[in-house]
Order: C-alpha cells, then sequence, then structure tokens
C-alpha cells in the first residue's frame, strides 16, 4: 500500500491535488479543506491510501494519519464507502467524528453529505465500542499541566512517528504556543504536531 508521498504541488482542485514525486506525477483524491491549505509550487506530505476496485485505483491522500486511520475505520460501516467518508472528514476533524460518535450525537453526524439520519445511527451503532479505542488522539478537551510533552510524544509515536520526528514535531509546538502550553488542549497540541511534518 502507498502509505505516503511526500513532493511538490502540481495543481490542485477542490476535490484532488496532483503531487510530484520524483518527476512523476501523482493524482490523490483530497478533501476539499485540504486541497484548500496546499499551495502549488510548495511541498507536501500526505499519508495516503489506495482503494482498489475492478475499474480503478484510488488515491485518497489526507493531512494526519488519524485522518486517514478514521478514514478506514468508517468504510467498515454498512453502506459508507471513500466518498461519504471523505465528506466526514471535510465537514469535520478526526477527534469531532469520534467524539459525535461515542456521545451519539447524530444529528451532527446528519450534516456530512451522503450520509442521512439511517446512516448517521448506523455509524453510532456499528462503532461506538470501536472509536473509544481509536489511535491515541483525545476526544475530550484536556488541559495540559507541564507534562505536556510527554503526553503528545506519546501519541505522535503510537500515531506512527519515529523520536526523532517526534522531537522535532515537539520542538514546533512549543515554538508555536510558548507560555500558551500548558492552558492548550491536548488536541489541539497534538493536531500542530501532526501539521509540523511537512513544514521542515
Amino acid at each position: 500500500m502507498i502509505a505516503s508521498l511526500s513532493g511538490t504541488v502540481k495543481a490542485t482542485s477542490l476535490n484532488s491535488a496532483v503531487i510530484d514525486v520524483g518527476g512523476v506525477g501523482i493524482l490523490v483524491n483530497v478533501s476539499p479543506r485540504l486541497s484548500a491549505s496546499l499551495t502549488v509550487g510548495l511541498s507536501a506530505h500526505l499519508h495516503t491510501t489506495l482503494i482498489v476496485r475492478e475499474d480503478a485505483l484510488t488515491l485518497y491522500g489526507f493531512e494526519s494519519a488519524s485522518d486517514r486511520e478514521l478514514f478506514e475505520v468508517l468504510q467498515t460501516v454498512t453502506g459508507i464507502g471513500p466518498k461519504v467518508a471523505q465528506s466526514a472528514l471535510s465537514v469535520f476533524d478526526a477527534p469531532e467524528i469520534v467524539s459525535a460518535i461515542v456521545n451519539e450525537k447524530a444529528s451532527a453526524l446528519e450534516k456530512i453529505p451522503g450520509l442521512g439520519k439511517k446512516g448517521a445511527q448506523r455509524l453510532i451503532l456499528e462503532l461506538k465500542e470501536k472509536v473509544k479505542t481509536f489511535s491515541s488522539v483525545s476526544v475530550q478537551s484536556t488541559t495540559l499541566g507541564g507534562n505536556w510533552r510527554e503526553q503528545v510524544s506519546e501519541a505522535l509515536l503510537n500515531l506512527g512517528f519515529n523520536s526523532r520526528d517526534s522531537e522535532d514535531a515537539l520542538d514546533f509546538v512549543s515554538a508555536q504556543f510558548g507560555s500558551k502550553l500548558g492552558e492548550t488542549d491536548l488536541s489541539v497540541l497534538l493536531k500542530y504536531a501532526l501539521q509540523s511534518r511537512g513544514r521542515k
């Protein structure tokens, strides 16, 4: 499986981007929110998953490993395919989707294009227990004390970062938030740490 791509952004559209990797332009399906964050001519790092069908091979790209993981988990639900799973991550980020499922907020999930009322109820029914252990992303607001670095580092390592990348990401977060680290939610710090990988 193609797990990630790093290269120069050659083109973007509402739902896709072309990433130049070693002189080869690779088309990746992305959410409109992610597409808007990519800049032609600049480098990008995307976590990816390849969907194989009889008539097509389609590569989907994500900002973080947790988004990719949730994209794959959502498709285990009856009636949910790649398009609806990607729509979910266009409307909400991964922690928000997990929180809505765990807390049975069907009305929020109904906002996902292509899901509907019955789909939202099915999502809760089939995934409520499964997503409680979803990666290491906190789905509740957690105000950190002085051990923020240890907690975020553990989450990054569980999400596939090696020790060096984790330390670089933590330094990036520390520089971004400064004295506000102790009063910032874990989910926010983790999100910035995940984003830092593409900014080297």
